[in-house]
C-alpha cells in the first residue's frame, strides 16, 4: 500500500519501510510522528478513500542539508555579500499506512488466544462419570428381572392359551368336523343320483319316437 502526504510545502509518496527527508519537524530521534495531510492511497492499481487516513512515522534523526552559497552584488557601488547557508532536515521511516499497523498488531494477539481456548476445551470431559451410573442402574436393573423371572413374579412371562384357537386342539377337531360334513354332503348325493336313475328306467317312451314319418 501506498500514499502520497504532504508536509513542509512538498508532497512525498511513501510506503511503509521508507525513508524520507523532509523540512525540518520538531522531536528528537526516536519520537513517533503522524502526517494526517494524506493526498492519494492506494493498494496496487485500486485507490483508496484518504477520509480520516494517515501515515505514521518516526524521527530517525535531525539534520542538515548541503551548503548553499548566497552572494549579493551590486555592480559600480563595490557592493559584495556572500553567505552560506544549510537547510534543516528531518529524516523520517514510515512505519504504517492507516491502521495497517494495528491489524498486524491485533492478528498474534487473536492467534495467542486461539491456542487457549484449544486447551481450554478439553476440560469438560467428566461426561464418561455420568455413564457409570447408567450403567449400575442398567446392572441392577437386570439382575432384579433376573431375580423376579426365576421366582415366577414376572407378568410379563408368556403362556399357553387354553382358547380354541390352541393348535393341538384345533387340530384334533377340525378333522372330524371336516370328515362328518363330508360324509353327511356325499349321502345326499348318492341318494338323489340313484333316484335320477331309477325315474330314467321307469319312465315311458318318449312321445316324439312313436310318431316316425311314413316311408315313401
Amino acid at each position: 500500500m501506498f500514499a502520497v502526504v504532504r508536509t513542509g510545502g512538498k508532497q512525498y509518496r511513501v510506503a511503509p519501510g521508507d525513508k524520507i527527508v523532509v523540512e525540518k519537524l520538531d522531536g528528537n530521534a526516536g519520537d513517533k510522528v503522524t502526517l494526517g495531510d494524506v493526498l492519494l492511497a492506494g493498494d496496487g492499481g485500486s485507490l483508496k478513500d484518504t477520509k480520516g487516513l494517515t501515515v505514521a512515522a518516526e524521527i530517525v534523526a535531525q539534520a542538515k542539508g548541503d551548503k548553499v552559497t548566497v552572494f549579493k552584488k551590486r555592480r559600480r557601488h563595490n557592493y559584495r555579500r556572500k553567505k552560506g547557508h544549510r537547510q534543516l532536515h528531518t529524516i523520517l521511516k514510515i512505519v504504517a499506512i492507516g491502521d495497517h499497523k494495528e491489524a498486524k498488531k491485533a492478528a498474534p494477539a487473536k492467534a495467542e488466544a486461539a491456542p487457549a481456548k484449544a486447551e481450554a476445551a478439553p476440560k469438560p470431559e467428566p461426561a464418561p462419570k455420568a455413564e457409570k451410573p447408567a450403567a449400575a442402574h442398567a446392572k441392577q436393573k437386570a439382575e432384579a428381572e433376573t431375580d423376579q423371572h426365576e421366582a415366577g413374579e414376572v407378568s410379563g412371562t408368556p403362556t399357553e392359551n387354553p382358547a380354541p384357537n390352541n393348535e393341538k386342539a384345533a387340530g384334533a377337531e377340525k378333522p372330524v368336523a371336516s370328515k362328518a360334513e363330508g360324509s353327511a354332503t356325499k349321502k345326499p348325493a348318492a341318494s338323489k343320483l340313484a333316484a335320477k336313475t331309477a325315474s330314467t328306467k321307469n319312465a315311458a317312451p318318449a312321445k316324439g319316437a312313436a310318431k316316425k314319418a311314413p316311408k315313401k
